[in-house]
């Protein structure tokens, strides 16, 4: 993020051949940051799913360096694309075999469109390459785009699992959420058509249609999770925050069609405001269950994190909406807001990474040691 802001304020000389800058910054938030949380949720809940080993020591570590190293050389444009397309495809290939080993061994059929999402997104990455190279027509657009709404997509569909499951068991009374087989079935119908509209015709009414049916479906299935107890849990609204920021999305898109809104409005509420907001929070709850904390007494500074995010859409979804003249400015604002939590986020939660969990066994005390 801020080398794009380096690149869209202020000039920042990088080679371009092939791509606009805000593809290449477009590509990096979905095929770098997106897709790097999703990969270490997948490592972590494919072992809880199967009880079977996804990846760790030698081969995470290798999984976490081509990820690294396809991101430093992006940071040079497209000046050593195929080096970066190389290690980029071999973590995605090294991910998908990570994942998809355990889940195959144990037969779990349920997690099928997790592996099918994860696939496509590989496609998805390549066709980006493949369109810098010259190689495909538009495989640029096809690439950043499908990858978006792959991401959106994978959001929504373990947000229907782990959302009313986290609630229930946080909020820290009895409470039954509703729970509408039909409303998951007709999200999961509908989202591919409009994927694949927005991919292959940006700006039709075709989607414009469809977002107002998602927009529907979606407000009726996050009504039925609700309960008045989550705005005592930060970890809980952020997730409720994230699915209402993609609710804007779906509902900017409709409006497209009568309005003149731009179509990177509500590609950004569903991006900065839904995909951000569920990483922070989702990464919160992670880092503290996984180190022996307790998820339903999370520490002031995630209520901070979230209201970081919540400024970062604001001004990059609303305030565009009432005075375009001073977008430059918006976009950077949006940018440095998002930096900042995502700072924050990582001096508050890398050392707890790094420490023995706090439910570890405390050493015996030897007498005479002192």
């Amino acid at each position: 993020m801020a080398a794009w802001l380096a690149q869209y304020r202020y000039g920042l000389p990088i080679e371009m051949s092939g791509l606009s800058p805000s593809q290449w910054h477009a590509h990096e938030m979905v095929f770098g940051f997106a897709f790097a949380v999703i990969a270490g949720f997948l490592l972590t809940a494919a072992w809880n799913w199967t009880d079977r080993e996804t990846a760790s020591g030698g081969a995470l570590a290798s999984l976490f360096a081509a990820w690294a190293l396809a991101r430093a050389l992006m940071l040079d444009g497209t000046g050593l694309l195929w080096f970066a397309a190389t290690t980029d495809m071999a973590f995605m290939l090294g991910l998908a075999f990570a994942v998809a080993r355990p889940i195959v061994r144990v037969g779990q059929k349920r997690q099928a469109p997790v592996l099918l999402i994860l696939a496509l997104l590989t496609v998805a990455n390549l066709l980006f390459y493949l369109g810098a190279a010259g190689w495909i027509p538009h495989g640029v657009h096809y690439g950043v785009h499908g990858g978006l709404y792959l991401v959106l997509g994978m959001v929504l569909f373990m947000g229907s699992r782990v959302i009313p499951f986290f609630t229930e068991r946080g909020v820290g009374y009895a409470v039954e959420l509703k729970r509408r087989r039909w409303n998951d079935v007709a999200t999961s119908a509908l989202f591919p058509p409009f994927l694949l509209s927005e991919v292959l015709l940006p700006h039709h009414l075709l989607g414009a249609l469809l977002a107002a049916a998602l927009l529907i479906l979606n407000s009726i299935r996050v009504s039925g999770w609700y309960t008045l107890g989550i705005w005592q849990k930060p970890l809980l609204w952020g997730l409720f925050a994230a699915f209402m920021m993609i609710n804007l999305g779906f509902l900017l898109r409709a409006l497209m069609a009568v309005t003149a809104i731009p179509d990177y409005l509500p590609i950004h509420a569903y991006a900065v405001g839904g995909i951000g907001m569920v990483t922070v929070s989702m990464m919160a709850r992670v880092v503290l269950g996984h180190t022996g904390r307790n998820v339903h007494q999370s520490p002031p500074v995630v209520t901070l994190l979230l209201v970081g995010m919540t400024l970062s859409v604001t001004i990059r979804v609303f305030l565009p909406l009432v005075d375009i003249a001073h977008y430059t400015l918006w976009v950077t604002a949006s940018g440095i807001a998002w930096i900042a939590t995502f700072a924050l986020f990582a001096l508050v939660f890398a050392p707890l990474l790094i420490r023995p969990r706090a439910d570890a066994p405390k050493p015996a005390h030897r007498p005479g040691a002192e």
